[in-house]
């Protein structure tokens, strides 16, 4: 019975991973984006990225997921636009949610980072001549890499999160456990079964991700030598 539990449940680990991938990707572009708009001098702007970070991480995932794939629904006008194909489909709505969730605290993480910045550096940045665009362009590269620890648990609670896609129908890994569940009612197999599979993945995530990070801030052990 292990090895048939194990057989179905495992058909979801191409999904969990694909919705991880796509939302991490969407996450980290959407954060950069919001880190520089944060670090401008533009205070109404800074308000409106501040609320939507207040929005995403003051508020239950799980509750984002159902109102991204439920509420649109609500409103005949969203059903008769063009947008319907896609705020319908809940893969697209998993991954939506996943990203803009993701977005928030990457943002927080990478803003972080970039007011970690030495003052030296930003003076440095300055001297040469260079306006507030320019300078965040160098600076923000050098931030992320300093981020890179934080932002690898970002990684893996991101993959951990897909498992709330089954709430929406999405058959990952999760989602085969529940409707394995539904017929076989061995609670304490088939839910052992899958959360096995995730610590198994994110323990091989967590170990690839340390050696990305020995390998990036190889350079702060350099200059620490140096010193």
């Amino acid at each position: 019975m292990f090895q048939e539990y194990l057989s179905v449940i495992a058909q979801g680990i191409p999904t969990s991973l694909l919705l991880t991938v796509v939302s991490l990707l969407i996450a980290f572009c959407l954060a950069l984006f919001l880190t520089f708009l944060l670090s401008m001098e533009n205070k109404w702007v800074k308000r409106a990225v501040n609320l939507y970070l207040m929005l995403f991480t003051g508020t239950p995932l799980l509750v984002q997921f159902f109102l991204i794939y439920a509420g649109p629904g609500q409103f005949q006008w969203i059903i008769d636009s063009p947008l319907w194909y896609v705020l319908s489909n809940a893969w697209f709505c998993a991954a939506l949610a996943l990203a803009l969730n993701s977005a928030a605290y990457s943002t927080q993480l990478f803003h972080g980072a970039v007011k970690a910045i030495p003052k030296g550096q930003w003076e440095s940045c300055a001297a040469l001549g260079l306006n507030r665009i320019q300078t965040l362009k160098i600076l923000i590269p050098y931030a992320l890499k300093r981020a890179l620890p934080s932002y690898s648990n970002e990684i893996i609670l991101v993959f951990k999160g897909t498992a709330l896609a089954s709430t929406i129908t999405i058959m990952d890994i999760m989602g085969y456990a529940r409707q394995l569940y539904g017929t076989e009612y061995d609670a304490l197999t088939i839910y052992g079964i899958a959360g096995g599979i995730y610590l198994i993945i994110t323990g091989i995530a967590t170990l690839l991700l340390r050696k990305l990070e020995k390998k990036v801030l190889a350079f702060e052990r350099f200059e620490v030598s140096k010193a």
